[in-house]
This record gives C-alpha cells, structure tokens and sequence, in this order.
C-alpha cells in the first residue's frame, strides 16, 4: 500500500514557521514498494486555525511544488495541511498524510510594529572587540517565559548580505508560558558576522555597523481571543554579559565570577529597511562525539582527541576547588606531536572559561565555532578525563538524501577553522552537483543565491569571488568559474528539485554575469586583471604560489565560457525566452569556433598539454570532431600513464571533472585505479596520513608528518570532495534522467576490483535504491553481475547494465543479472627500464559482499 508523507512547503523544513510565502508550495514523497505505481490524483485538506477543513480534488500525477490551492495566508496566520493519493490502479484513495504545519511570518512592512534597541553608551571603546550584551524586558503580564530558551537554532539570524537582506526568526514559544506570573524575556546579542572580526590578512571590524541592537515582537493571544504584542521599545534595558569577548574567529572568554550587573536604559533606532524570512534551514547541534582519549605531548601540554575533524565547539565539565582559568586551542592536527596552529593563521580559535572555586559547572560557548579535531587544555583542575569533554557538531540542519557505501574506497567526506570562513563562489560551483546529491541543500543555496544576485547587481553584473562579500582587498574584476556560479549553481538546483521558480527567480542574475564578463572580439575571455585564479592549487604549483599552474588559466577561462553560455540557452528555452536562446546558441558556436582556432591543432593536441586541459575539453565536449576526441583520449592516457603514473595533476577547475572525462574516453579503469592509488598526489594519500575529512591541498601534510609550508593549507575543505559526484553516478550508476527525479537513470559501471557496491538517494518521490555485487566465477563459467533496484513510487528508471543491456521500468523491487567479464585490472604505470617504481595500489580493496 502506497501512503504518502507529510506535506512540506517550498523548500523548507518540516512545519516552517514565519515563511515569507502566502501561497506556499506543497510537496509530498511515498512510502511503500508497490510495483507500476503512479499517481492518478489526490486531495488536499487545509485548515486555517480552528476553521472548517476544506478539500481540494486534482486530477494529475504532480506531487512536487504543487501550487497553494486555496486563499492566501495572511501575516502571521497558520494552517494544517494534510494530503491523500491514488493511482491509477487503486479502488480507492490511499490514508491521509500526516498533518504539517506552515505558518507565515511578517508579510507587509506595516507588520513591524517595534523600534531597533541599542545600548546607550558604546561597548566597548571604539578599536576594541564588542562585548555580547543582553537585553531584557520584565512585566506583569499573566504568562511567563519561565527561564527557558527559545528555539534550538545556534548563531542565529545567521549571515547575510547584511546591508542587502536581513533576516529574522520565528519561534512558537507556547510552550515556555505559565499562567499568571511575571514575563521575563532576555536575549543575549553578540558581534558575529555583523561587527566581528571577517577576512584575512588581519581581517575588518565593523562591517556592517559598529553597534550591537535587537528587533523583537512578542505576539500574545488569550483564551478569551484578546491580543497583546510585547515590542523592542523604550521599555527594554541592557547590560553586559559574563561572556568577555565572542568572536568568530577567535573564540570565547565567559568568567562566571563576574558580579551581576545593574540594567541600563536602551535608546530606539528606526528599523532596517529590509527584513524578510529565511529561506534556509537554521545552524542547528546535529551530533555529538565522545572523546577519544587524552594525550600528553612531548611538550608535556595535554590533548584531548575527538578522533574527527569537525566543525562545531567543545562542551565540558569542570569541578573546581579554586578559582581556575581554562583555556581550550582548537586545532585539526598534530605535527610532530603537537598541536597545530600555523594553518590558523590569524584566528586564534581559543575559548577561555574563568571559574570560581568550589563549583561544579558544565559549559559550551554560544557565539563561536571552531574547525578541529583537537583541542589543548590548559589549566584544568585535576585529572582530566575523556569524559569530561564533548565535541559538539554545528551545521546547517538539511536533510541528508544521499548515502553510498562503496566497500572500503575511503574517501573522506569546507574551512572552518582559520581566518576566513567565507562564501567562495568557487568552491560551490564545482561542487554544487555533489552537495545536492548529499543534502537537500535547496533552502541554504536559493537563500545564499539571493545574496549573489544581490551583491553581483551592486557591482555591475560581476559576481565577487566572495557571497556576502566581505574581504575588498580581494581583485573586483571577474573570473571564471567564481562568476560562473551564478549560472552554474542555479541550474545544479534545477536539475535536483525541477523547481523552475529557481531559475526565473535567478535569470536576471545569470544574465547580468554573462553579459559582465570581458570579452575579446572573438568571443573569448578578456582578462582586464593580470591575476587569474585558473586551475587554482595545481599540485604541481610552488606551495606559496597556488595560482602558478601548468594550466593557461586563459584556457581554463574559455573551456568553462563554453558549457555556461550553452546552459544559458538550455535556461532561456526553459523559460521560454526564445530571442535571447537564439542569440546564446549564436554565442555558443562563435566560442567554440574561437577555442578551436585558439587551442586545438591540427591533430587534436591541445595547447596546452595539461591533464587538466583534457579532461575539460572531454567533459564539457569541447573538441568538434571524433577523431580529436579520440586524440585526446589517447594523449590524456598518456599523461596519466607515463607522466603523473596515476597521481593527479589537475588543480581546483580540473579535479571535478577527472572521472567523468576519463568515463566519457572510455577509460573508467584508468580512474578506478587512481581512486586506490596511494601516492601522493591522490585522494587516498590523506587517509593514509590519518584524515578523516577532505584536506585543501593534496599534500597539507607531508609523507613526514610536517605541515606544508604553504600558506593556504587546511584539512576540512570540500572542493576535492566533489569526486564524489563521480562515485554515484558511475559507481552506483544513480541520476536524475529528467529534472527533480520524475525519471532516473540506473547505469553502473563496475571496475577496479570492486565487488560489491550500495547506495540510496532520498529522491522527492521517495527513496532510492541500488545495490550490486558480482560473484566469483566457477570453473569454466563466468562471474555473474547482480543488481537490486527499488525505484520509488510514482517515478520512471531507465536500467542501463553493464553489457548495455537496457530497460525501462517504472517504480518497485526489481533486480537483475548477467555474466561479466572483468576487463584487465590493474592498469600499470610506463617507467623507463631498470627504474625504482613506485606505484603503490591498494591491493585488494574489496570487502566480502554483505548481507542484504
């Protein structure tokens, strides 16, 4: 029996309140496994406060972003929104759904009924880091808020283009009241990302604004229907915290010996003139790690290992017989023994707890986060003890919807922890698709987008290489692939959700970004800055010059020039905004003419002969004719084969695109044997070095245990990681066929000595499933290749096996199998005679085939 799940709005999270839609969108996946099952039609309830339900009947098979069907909701009204199906086989409909509940926020600026507060002398003087500060209000009102905290969102409102969009958070805080009592409303206001400490080489202060104030409403209704709305007004006070100093950066300093201060009148400020809702799910505490063990160095400091490089803060607990100050460096690694701090740089990632004697006391900081997997402890009472410590994980709360478990291919799973933090444009065009396989991250990258169009229109369609951008000494001039995110991101979203809101949404964006960039008369890029990011971090590049590469960042400028002006057409098409396709696809055929006559020879070398050049002129099918692309194949085996003998040699616009490129060559087990190979440089070098996140460079530690001495070298950074858009869609075959999964495609490609592999997508119809594995041959008999599909209900799958073979399916348990020849494993670095190799390969990666 086929049930559907509890409805969800937009692309929020489940039971939003404050949304800044009247007419949300409602979406809803299936549980169940019923073969050949599609939706026929459904009915939707809503019910507004304690109104009369009312249904709504559709014929059709849409489940995803459906359109509101009823009168739009008004500011700050709720409904409860429940929803059955059947299909087309069904004598009658399914259950209904659970009920979800979707509130609205503040939709009309008259809404705003409350003065911004401030504190009425400044803290602290001027040059100094700003001091959190609390602001309170008291009055006899019949509820109380009882003490507790509100929400379980961590640094809230969250960050913004500030001066662009702010943002403000909604909480149902029924629960917190108890009748006839005093109200007593607190809330505790640090720098954060607003007046804190941002950028490197020394960063900026005071950013947006140099003072630290709160926007509050408190909205009441009474059993017998009355209303009261408790504002930031006149009537608040202010003081200073225990907590010393907060920085992002830097760390926290609480000294809860400090004597309570007295509350201080508040001054009122006119409001920001834009405030809206939040699209993206809150930073929310998703897990906790137990500590390791203690360690002492040869230092004789002691270490606490959490045995994870995370981001998030250390919580514990202390019991003092005087007076202690604790200080706690956060750190990814050890060199030599001890703790790390040069990949800091300027951040000092330090939080400091003052304590009074004789008290037993457990504590987190509020206002700060840390990238680390050690933390030193220094001036703590006692014996210290692994349990004394936590490691508390903060991250974005989205859902996760991707899952792979590839025997033991142990590629680890961005920067927290130095003086940087930012939103590289970059980094998410290239790792976009990956993410989205992962995560729902539809909230946290439309919200995000908001604040790339927002900042690219201020700068003349240039897109910074930073969103919100925060660091000016950075180049203002575009480049490629960081600008490129405008169109790049957006259609990735597209392509996973099939929400075509998103792309009307960002069209004036991609369009501003594509007609801001420079170009010479024949259509190719004209730099207007001699600094090009190119194929960034080349490994072959000096360690203090990551921009040197091998690569002509020229051609890596032009390669990527190409695929993003044909997205443009495919997007104008989808808009149906036919003159400006027609004018894209005359764009498109100018550049490639241009990047033919500039790059390609005769033969179909290319200039330059880079594995990086290649592999992108292979993946984005740069090349005019077969016997180019055969051309290059071969040369690309060459370099591989000869010159890098299975390490990479491709930099941060190249590494993306490495498997798929080989994939399109025909060479898949060229890759399969560079994902197990071991030396450096190689995805799995850094775990043969203990990592257990992706690191920023391939080498950030060296074969001796010390650290490069590059400047830029940290171990949680997510660009390298976006192999993994590789390993699902080739390994496990999986993707989406049509935009949103309404059709998927089921094409895995074994190799390697690979046995087994499964995995599963959390897709908007419901989950799917692959799992595959190949038996041993017996005798003279061949080994036989078996796979196990579920594919969710209302959703067609291509099948595509490994001999070819195809099939098209629609939605339930099915499984398959053929004889499978292995092709030769494995391929074999070219040395010159009598040379030393050294071709480490891990030898035998696959483990026994586990039970179903």
């Amino acid at each position: 029996m086929i049930t559907p799940s509890k409805p969800r709005f937009e692309h929020h999270e489940d039971d939003p309140l404050g949304i800044g839609q009247a007419t949300p969108r409602i979406s809803w996946s299936f549980r169940g496994s019923a073969s050949d099952w599609h939706q026929e039609s459904h009915d939707l309830e809503i019910q507004y406060d304690d109104q009369k339900p009312e249904i709504h009947s559709f014929v059709t098979k849409e489940h995803n972003l459906v359109p509101w069907p009823s009168r739009p909701l008004c500011s700050r009204e709720r409904a409860k929104v429940r929803v059955r199906v059947k299909g087309a086989a069904d004598e009658g409909f399914s259950e209904w759904s659970k009920r979800a509940v979707v509130g609205t926020g503040l939709l009309e600026s008259g809404d705003w009924l409350c003065d911004l507060i401030q504190p009425t002398r400044e803290i602290p003087p001027a040059g100094q880091p700003h001091v959190p500060v609390v602001f309170c209000r008291q009055r006899k009102l019949r509820t109380s808020l009882n003490g507790k905290a509100v929400g379980n969102h961590v640094l809230a409102p969250g960050w913004t283009s500030y001066e662009h969009r702010l943002t403000y958070q909604t909480h149902d805080v029924l629960s917190h009241f108890e009748s006839h009592s005093d109200l007593t409303l607190e809330v505790t206001v640090a720098e954060g990302w607003y007046c804190g400490r941002l950028g490197f080489l020394g960063g900026r202060t005071n950013i947006y604004g140099n003072s630290l104030g709160l926007l509050a409403q408190l909205h009441i209704v009474y059993q017998d229907g009355s209303t009261e709305v408790l504002l930031t007004d006149e009537n608040w006070t202010w003081k200073t915290s225990h907590i010393s100093a907060s920085g992002l950066y830097d760390g926290e300093t609480c000294d809860m010996s400090m004597e309570e201060l007295p509350n201080l009148p508040v001054k009122c400020l006119p409001r920001p003139a834009t405030l809206c809702s939040t699209d993206a799910p809150p930073v929310r505490r998703v897990d906790e790690l137990t500590a390791r063990e203690v360690l002492r160095t040869p230092a004789g400091k002691l270490v606490v290992d959490f045995g994870q490089n995370f981001t998030g803060r250390s919580r514990f607990r202390v019991s003092t017989t005087e007076s202690s100050k604790i200080v706690i460096q956060h750190a990814e690694v050890l060199e030599h023994g001890e703790v790390s701090v040069r990949p800091l740089r300027g951040a000092k990632a330090t939080d400091t707890l003052h304590v009074p004697a004789h008290t037993s006391v457990g504590w987190e900081p509020q206002f700060t986060f840390h990238g680390f997997r050690y933390v030193q402890v220094d001036g703590w009472p006692g014996e210290l003890n692994p349990a004394d410590f936590t490691g508390v994980v903060l991250h974005t709360d989205m859902q996760r919807t991707g899952h792979f478990d590839p025997v033991s291919l142990g590629i680890p799973t961005d920067c927290p922890q130095r003086d940087e933090r930012l939103g590289w444009t970059g980094d998410i065009a290239v790792f976009s698709d990956t993410a989205n396989f992962l995560y729902n991250t539809s909230g946290m990258l439309s919200s995000w987008l908001e604040d790339l169009s927002a900042e690219q229109l201020a700068n003349y369609g240039i897109v910074p290489l930073t969103v919100p951008n925060v660091v000016p000494s950075l180049d203002k001039d575009a480049h490629a692939i960081w600008g490129d995110a405008a169109i790049m991101v957006p259609w990735s979203l597209w392509s996973i959700t099939g929400d075509r809101d998103i792309l009307q949404r960002q069209y004036s964006s991609m369009r501003a970004w594509w007609h801001a960039i420079p170009r010479k008369a024949n259509g190719l890029w004209r730099y207007t800055s001699e600094w090009k990011l190119g194929d960034w971090l080349d490994p072959l590049a000096p360690p203090e010059e990551p921009g040197n590469t091998t690569t002509d960042p020229a051609f890596v400028s032009d390669a990527f020039l190409i695929p993003v002006t044909e997205l443009m057409s495919q997007i104008c098409e989808l808009l149906n905004d036919m003159p400006s396709k027609i004018f894209y696809d005359l764009e498109a055929a100018q550049i490639r003419q241009s990047f033919t006559r500039e790059y390609v020879t005769g033969s179909g070398r290319l200039s330059p002969d880079t594995q990086t050049a290649y592999i992108l002129a292979l993946h984005f099918d740069l090349l005019e004719s077969a016997e180019h692309r055969e051309q290059a194949a071969k040369r690309l085996q060459e370099l591989i084969l000869r010159d890098s003998r299975f390490c990479i040699a491709t930099g941060f616009a190249g590494t993306p695109y490495v498997g798929h490129a080989l994939s399109k060559a025909g060479l898949t087990g060229f890759f399969y044997r560079m994902l197990l190979h071991r030396v450096c440089p190689i995805w799995l070098y850094p775990i043969t070095m203990g990592a257990t996140t992706t690191w920023e460079r391939w080498d950030s530690m060296l074969p001796d245990g010390s650290i490069n001495p590059g400047e830029m070298t940290f171990f949680n950074h997510y660009a390298l990681g976006a192999v993994g858009d590789w390993m699902h869609k080739v390994i496990l075959g999986m993707r989406p066929f049509s935009p949103g999964w309404s059709e998927v495609a089921i094409e895995p490609v074994p190799g390697g000595d690979l046995k087994w592999a499964k995995g599963k997508c959390e897709t908007l119809a419901g989950s799917l499933e692959v799992r595959w594995h190949i038996s041993e041959a017996d005798g003279d008999s061949l080994s036989m290749f078996h796979m196990d599909v579920i594919v969710p209900p209302n959703t067609a799958a291509v099948i595509r096996m490994p001999s070819g073979k195809k099939e098209n399916v629609s939605s339930g348990r099915r499984s398959w199998k053929e004889e499978y020849s292995a092709q030769a494993w494995p391929p074999m670095a070219l040395w010159p005679p009598n040379a030393t190799r050294n071709d480490e390969l891990v030898k035998d990666s696959s483990s026994p085939v586990p039970a179903a």
